[in-house]
């Protein structure tokens, strides 16, 4: 869809194209719709991250709990799924799930929400690295960097929805 078509759209359209694109968090794209026009794709991006920089702690905490542990073999949404398979991580042999596994278990103990990493790009190699070093850093640290790896993951779902 291009620009053009999203900055006329009623809300319930938009909310309904939109509100995959932070994981099971429709807030994001309910509360930017109001900023119209966007204009560009960077534009709406920006939009729907100042949203949830305005977010509460509580709700931010909630947006970077809605997403699955990387490499989880329960059910997720479809763009998750999409995302991981593209990494591989639908691809693990027995040692690197365990490994993942441990990890995850690991990170979430320290920080009390799930790894986030924007996978697109990364093969699971890099992602389990990222994994070892990010358990290293402080809880506010991480916080920060869960949302950034957000806001990269919703920039790589909104390119595929829309045409420049």
């Amino acid at each position: 869809m291009t620009m053009e078509q999203v900055d006329s759209m009623t809300q319930a359209e938009f909310v309904a194209s939109f509100a995959d694109v932070f994981e099971h968090s429709p807030w994001v794209a309910e509360q930017a719709y109001a900023v119209r026009p966007f204009q560009t794709m960077q534009g709406l991006c920006l939009e729907m991250q100042k949203q949830v920089e305005a977010a509460s702690r509580e709700k931010q905490m909630a947006l970077i709990c809605a997403h699955p542990d990387l490499g989880t073999r329960a059910r997720v949404s479809e763009s998750s799924a999409n995302e991981q398979s593209s990494a591989g991580l639908d691809r693990l042999s027995s040692e690197e799930y365990g490994r993942l596994l441990q990890l995850n278990q690991a990170y979430k103990e320290k920080f009390a929400f799930p790894f986030l990493f924007a996978v697109r790009g990364s093969g699971k190699q890099e992602i389990l690295t990222a994994l070892e070093l990010r358990l290293r850093a402080t809880p506010a640290q991480e916080f920060g960097e869960a949302l950034r790896q957000i806001y990269r993951i919703a920039r790589y779902r909104l390119e595929e929805k829309l045409t420049q």
